[in-house]
């Protein structure tokens, strides 16, 4: 790994590192390793974020500037209180612009009280596990009209984008395979919930409980009568 040969002009315009070559302050030692093997740092402001990695034997930095489609204060507050939704769109190249489109689910981790982020390509797995494990139809819903979305623009960028086919092809091969475990979980909760309303109604229909309360009925009307009988009895 070469790092005498760091493209210093394009690292200090975007403030990752100082006019004396020091690091900014706002990275510490572990994310400065990383960043130096490669790995990415990311920059939010509202509804913008920016990745930076080096390439080419970190000689090149490769920016992306991309776009919320909601402000990240907005997603953070919103996301205590149910799963939030937001998707992030590639603007770094406008003849292609719509080509890349990110999808995310910020979740609230109510034991460290912070917010994950997860993405729906490369934490598919990790997201569909959380999600289901909840057992809230509402949010299996919610997460599933997620997926569908996802699925009807991957199949529409194969169209438009055929010589990224291939590529284009995997992550939907991902979604769909979400998609078709979560229906399935959620085919089973509906059932369940059915089953449950069918038993309530047959104990509700059963004639031999009919039977039983017309009987036990029966037995308190005669111990009734025959207490009156004892009365008038009595009195005389």
């Amino acid at each position: 790994m070469n790092t005498n040969t760091l493209p210093t002009d394009e690292l200090k315009k975007y403030g990752i590192i100082n006019e004396d070559l020091s690091f900014s302050k706002k990275l510490n030692a572990d994310d400065i390793q990383k960043f130096l093997q490669g790995y990415t740092i990311v920059a939010d402001n509202d509804k913008d974020r920016a990745t930076f990695q080096l390439t080419d034997n970190n000689t090149q930095l490769k920016v992306i500037f991309l776009e919320r489609d909601k402000n990240l204060s907005e997603i953070l507050k919103n996301s205590k209180d149910k799963i939030e939704y937001s998707q992030i769109e590639d603007v770094s190249n406008q003849k292609e612009a719509g080509f890349s489109i990110e999808k995310k689910a910020f979740i609230f981790d109510k034991e460290t009280e912070k917010v994950v982020e997860f993405d729906f390509i490369n934490n598919a797995r990790e997201l569909t596990a959380i999600i289901a494990d909840k057992k809230n139809t509402e949010e299996l819903n919610r997460y599933i009209a997620e997926l569908l979305k996802l699925k009807s623009f991957l199949q529409d960028k194969i169209v438009q984008f055929p010589e990224m086919a291939k590529e284009i092809t995997n992550d939907l091969n991902i979604v769909s395979k979400e998609f078709n475990t979560v229906a399935g979980i959620s085919e089973k909760q509906n059932h369940s919930q059915k089953q449950e309303k069918s038993d309530i109604q047959l104990n509700v229909n059963d004639p031999d409980v009919y039977q039983d309360a017309n009987r036990i009925k029966e037995e308190e009307n005669q111990e009734q009568d025959e207490e009156i009988q004892k009365s008038r009895g009595f009195r005389r």
